[in-house]
């Protein structure tokens, strides 16, 4: 006797995203409870829960407390952008990856960033700048700035072979984070590191990472002259 599938998540995702498609549920109509769809496919509330929470994510429905799950009016495509480890971001074009400390230092945090991270006065954070080559080619200035009250064990670590960021990306858990992008000419310590012409643009990321509550780190990332960064949605 052949045993019944079971259902997934990805089977009642699947399967709403053909009944939006095919205007069962039309943009704006609210979907059965995650009771009256679990007793449909057969399966556990909590695998439509997380169905229905992925398709949140990717903006083809809204979920509100108490009101439902809906069809959204207009449907959002949300971009992807993974926190990557720049070693293997440079291994990945064929490049020999070479990494190199520029400077660590344990200080008090500057005023500018304790207003952006709700840091109190008198916390420490450890500085760090440092670069990423590919193939003994600049390819990224780092400066970072790592929550000591957040990551204790940070004072502990050197950093001499190892970047903050791939450090970071095994010590530490992150539970949001917030992006930015932007470009800048290339002046005084940019201008050196990166090896290029006084004002020449360039394309810099700055990204703030939290666990829970609690402000993790704020880096400044600046690439190379000619940088391109690439996401799918």
């Amino acid at each position: 006797m052949t045993e019944p599938k079971s259902i997934g998540f990805q089977d009642i995702r699947d399967e709403v995203i053909e009944r939006i498609q095919t205007r069962v549920w039309p943009q704006g109509s609210l979907l059965p409870t995650e009771l009256e769809l679990a007793a449909e496919f057969g399966c556990a509330r909590a695998t439509v829960n997380r169905a229905l929470r992925e398709l949140a994510e990717q903006g083809i429905v809204t979920r509100k407390r108490k009101g439902g799950t809906r069809v959204v009016t207009t449907p959002v495509k949300q971009a992807k952008l993974p926190i990557t480890v720049v070693r293997q971001t440079i291994e990945d074009m064929n490049a020999q990856y070479r990494y190199a400390l520029v400077s660590r230092t344990l200080i008090d945090c500057p005023a500018w960033l304790q207003a952006k991270l709700g840091i109190p006065e008198g916390a420490q954070v450890m500085h760090l700048q440092c670069m990423h080559h590919a193939d003994n080619r600049p390819f990224q200035f780092e400066e970072r700035w790592i929550n000591v009250s957040a990551v204790p064990h940070v004072v502990d670590e050197d950093f001499l072979t190892v970047g903050p960021n791939e450090w970071l990306l095994a010590e530490v858990p992150f539970s949001n984070a917030e992006i930015s992008f932007s470009a800048v000419p290339a002046t005084g310590q940019l201008q050196e590191f990166l090896s290029i012409p006084s004002g020449t643009p360039l394309f810099q990321l700055e990204r703030t990472t939290w666990f829970r509550s609690d402000p993790v780190t704020f880096v400044r990332m600046t690439f190379h002259q000619g940088f391109q960064m690439r996401t799918t949605y």
